[in-house]
């Protein structure tokens, strides 16, 4: 008996911190109540947070809790093709459900292109008479389309809450590597003393991830157009040059010289090769970009690609209990832009009406508190610090007395502090000038291009590269590192031109097959060449 009690007094006291957090979480809603249908690839505590604040809001403001019915079926990639599968074969022109919810612009893109997501008002603004579109509306006000040449809201879609891309690393791993510079740019993570330890997410799985490799490519863009004697000021007048005479992909107008439009086609080669080489650092491929910053935080791997709250988030996590870093995040300076993760309305709504309340709570000064501010504090999530950027222009530092004002006051309660200049989203933005022309139309083939030369070869390009490093690294093997950084020449030679020109006509699963063949056999030869040394 004595021992019975002693069980019985051990698990409900496992037990009872989960019984008061289910009475605590209980909501009011009852059926008959509203139901809000979300899709979102946001994880779990983003979900629970704005499903709770939603509700919680709702019923302040009109007097009745919504339950939202989230969809999860991977991420922003498999969503798409969900979403494009059920218009395609619905009669009805909807999808049962009211809100798509996260992800990136590219993909948000695309579904407004398909009507997948409509017009939240008409061009240039709903009346001032509109409603709850007023409203909505009225939030944008401080907040800009564009910054640094990213898309931040539209007519269709609204960023709710902004990224930024970088490296996480372990500085423990470092030091058994004997790196005693830690990775700061992009580049370093291509160094061969990286082979095997970096992790890196599978692009063709998430969208967030596949945007951090175009920052990569879009970096190298950029130091190639100023090397060749390009500055800001002219990158901006040809990009407009360009963009008003609508030509071709790499076909300039009079004005614009050759060697700009070679520029960036070089830039992208030396782009895409950069990536290369960091696949051919990596200890892994996974399909969840949340797992790299966890396992370089647990030494698993010495460093990687991260999105930016998940590496501010693990840094906080896996900090050893004197305090000491065991993991650190930063954003190359210059090496990535600010993008947004939007949310906008599917095309035949079953409840428009609420899902346009959705999106007034989620730009409100209630939802862009949950993004950054600390669990239980006046406004805050009930009990996920998600360090995430909001996108409200209050929460950064501002030149003007009230706006300063707002953003001390939301200073007290943020996770991050972020006024730091290496974190505030508005002076990062301000610091990146994106190109979208560049890279803005491979999007979707990069994702592809790295699967096949990097996924699918991997294996091969993985033993080609150890091989040049036993051979005393590229400089000691320039014939087989010539090799391994060959081109597609077939189905015709791929180039920054004919990524988005002639090779976009060709069947996906085709290309994927071509390319693939293609890098399994130059790096079988570059391996041979290296080991023949």
């Amino acid at each position: 008996m004595k021992n019975l009690l002693v069980v019985l007094a051990a698990v409900s006291v496992v037990a009872l911190p989960f019984i008061f957090s289910r009475q605590a979480e209980r909501s009011e809603w009852r059926p008959g109540h509203p139901v809000l249908v979300v899709i979102s690839p946001h994880n779990e505590a983003i979900r629970q947070e704005f499903g709770a604040g939603f509700s919680a809001w709702h019923q302040a403001q009109y007097g009745v809790p919504v339950k939202v019915d989230w969809r999860v079926i991977g991420g922003t990639t498999e969503i798409m093709r969900y979403l494009v599968s059920q218009y395609a074969s619905s009669t009805q022109a909807s999808s049962g459900i009211d809100v798509f919810f996260g992800g990136g612009t590219f993909d948000h893109g695309r579904a407004a292109a398909q009507g997948i997501t409509v017009p939240l008002w008409k061009p240039g603004g709903p009346d001032a008479d509109a409603g709850e579109a007023a409203e909505l509306y009225a939030l944008l006000r401080d907040i800009p389309q564009e910054a640094g040449g990213e898309t931040w809201w539209t007519d269709v879609y609204l960023g709710t809450v902004l990224s930024t891309f970088g490296i996480c690393y372990n500085p423990d791993r470092l030091r058994d590597l004997g790196i005693a510079s830690p990775p700061r740019v992009w580049r370093d993570l291509a160094d061969p003393r990286y082979l095997g330890q970096i992790g890196v997410t599978d692009p063709t799985k998430s969208g967030s991830v596949a945007k951090a490799f175009e920052m990569i490519i879009q970096e190298q863009c950029g130091q190639a157009v100023a090397a060749a004697g390009f500055d800001a000021e002219k990158v901006r007048a040809f990009e407009r040059q360009i963009a008003a005479a609508r030509l071709p992909p790499g076909v300039m107008p009079e004005g614009v010289p050759a060697a700009y439009s070679e520029a960036v086609a070089l830039g992208w080669i030396r782009g895409v090769n950069l990536v290369r080489l960091i696949g051919a650092n990596a200890r892994y491929f996974t399909d969840g970009a949340g797992k790299v910053p966890i396992d370089v935080g647990d030494g698993i791997a010495a460093a990687g690609i991260a999105i930016d709250f998940y590496g501010r988030f693990q840094a906080e996590s896996a900090r050893a209990p004197d305090g000491a870093a065991r993991l650190v995040y930063v954003t190359p300076r210059g090496g990535s832009s600010v993008s947004a993760d939007p949310v906008g309305i599917l095309r035949g709504a079953p409840h428009p009406q609420l899902a346009l309340r959705f999106l007034i709570y989620a730009m409100s000064p209630d939802g862009q508190k949950l993004w950054n501010y600390r669990p239980g504090t006046p406004g805050g999530p009930r009990r996920f610090a998600l360090c995430r950027l909001p996108i409200g222009r209050a929460f950064y530092p501002s030149n003007d007395s009230a706006g300063q004002a707002a953003c001390e006051a939301h200073r007290a309660y943020t996770t991050d502090d972020l006024t730091d200049p290496d974190v505030d989203a508005y002076a990062l933005a301000a610091r990146f000038a994106y190109q979208p022309r560049w890279t803005g139309r491979h999007f979707g083939i990069q994702r592809d291009l790295v699967r096949a030369m990097c996924l699918d070869s991997g294996d091969e390009l993985r033993a080609a590269w150890r091989a040049i490093c036993d051979a005393g690294g590229p400089d000691a093997a320039p014939e087989a590192m010539a090799l391994l950084l060959r081109m597609p020449d077939t189905p015709e030679p791929l180039t920054w031109a004919s990524a988005i020109g002639t090779l976009n006509t060709v069947r996906r699963e085709e290309l994927l097959r071509v390319w693939t063949a293609f890098f399994r056999h130059s790096y079988r030869e570059a391996e041979a060449r290296a080991r023949k040394r």
